[in-house]
């Protein structure tokens, strides 16, 4: 039984360093996501071996102190999204709805037949801005009956489990879908006029994520060039959607670091959203990320729509004057050059995708705004 506890252990301690290793190969990414697994392992693992076995060698020794300093340093990566930790972002005034913009982003998963437990959510909650990610055909035509409500849209229904559909009843400025490095991998950027007269900047995000033979450079890069774009355009700004990463990775951090963007959830939860299916194995994979100018009225992860991952429901209050009282993630100059050698990485590793497949169909339609 030793043999197979120092076995378990010595893997969910080589998991915990791979989350350490900067690197973007998928098995090594991996480690990122099951954090509270990993540490609910090592913490049985190290009770189990206590009781059992104790401290009788200098390997007992050892291994005890290996897996206490990898469960320790995995309690230090997922504190921050317990209720215990400081609240990054300030709970907002009540009232003044004209300056309140509430959100729901959802990946429907394309394959999911089900879309009334979606639209019976939407009648719901009300949301001001509906991002829907993994939309096909099909779901563009049954989440067509919104049009009424939602006097501003964007539609990209692709079969790829990258498209997706945007609605707004606030005004847009400038409203696009852009593929920012894979010609099959949309995203949306818009101005949003809120109630108030107020113009804020809108980004939802789907990028690839780390799956077998695939690394995760072209998902870091989106992420982070979007992260550079927030800085530089200088404009309260939202982030919203399925980044296919962990609220607690090295990368979506870094986000925050070089975007300047607050997270909503540090010191509420960690509002765990994939796997829908599969309490055991579950993490934060579904994110909204805002500006310091933003405070929070609510944040709640809605009830199961059929698909892999619950739906979010986000309602921000704009206060200016939040900026002041809201501690800005800042970058460093080794931040920033990682940043842009990460988003190069991503540039280069696209490329060479496009140059090793062959031209089997057309340039990707355009999107169609309605």
């Amino acid at each position: 039984m030793k043999v197979v506890l120092f076995g378990l252990g010595g893997l969910l301690v080589l998991l915990s360093a791979f989350a350490r290793v900067r690197s973007a190969r998928w098995w090594i990414r991996f480690a990122d996501f099951p954090r509270m697994q990993i540490a609910s392992g090592l913490a049985a693992v190290l009770a189990l071996h206590a009781v059992v076995f104790g401290w009788q060698s200098r390997a007992d020794v050892v291994f005890t102190l290996a897996v206490t300093a990898a469960l320790l340093y995995q309690g230090w990566r997922i504190f921050p999204y317990t209720v215990l930790a400081p609240k990054q972002v300030m709970d907002a005034p009540s009232g003044d709805r004209a300056r309140s913009i509430r959100i729901l982003a959802t990946n429907v998963l394309m394959q999911n037949r089900d879309a009334q437990r979606l639209l019976a959510l939407i009648r719901e909650k009300d949301p001001d801005l509906i991002l829907a990610l993994e939309t096909d055909s099909w779901w563009t035509g049954q989440l067509a009956v919104l049009d009424r409500d939602y006097p501003f849209r964007l539609k990209q229904p692709q079969g790829n489990c990258y498209g997706l559909n945007f609605f707004s009843k606030l005004e847009l400025r400038s409203p696009q879908v852009r593929f920012l490095l894979e010609n099959d991998i949309p995203s949306v950027r818009t101005g949003v006029r809120l109630r108030s007269g107020d113009w804020i900047e809108f980004y939802g995000l789907h990028p690839r994520p780390p799956e077998v033979q695939a690394d995760t450079e072209t998902r870091d890069a989106e992420i982070l060039m979007v992260g550079r774009e927030i800085r530089a355009d200088g404009r309260p700004s939202i982030v919203a959607g399925d980044l296919n990463d962990v609220a607690w990775s090295h990368t979506t951090r870094l986000f925050q670091r070089i975007s300047g963007t607050l997270d909503p959830r540090r010191g509420r939860g960690m509002f765990n959203t994939f796997h829908a299916h599969y309490p055991m194995f579950r993490w934060p994979l579904d994110h909204v990320f805002h500006e310091a100018s933003f405070t929070l009225v609510r944040l709640e992860r809605l009830p199961d729509i059929g698909s892999d991952h619950f739906p979010v429901l986000v309602e921000l209050h704009f206060e200016p004057s939040a900026e002041t009282r809201q501690d800005t993630p800042q970058p460093n100059y080794v931040d920033l050059d990682e940043a842009e050698e990460k988003i190069e990485d991503g540039q280069e590793a696209a490329e060479e995708t496009r140059n090793g497949q062959a031209v089997t169909q057309g340039p990707t339609r355009a999107a169609r705004t309605s």
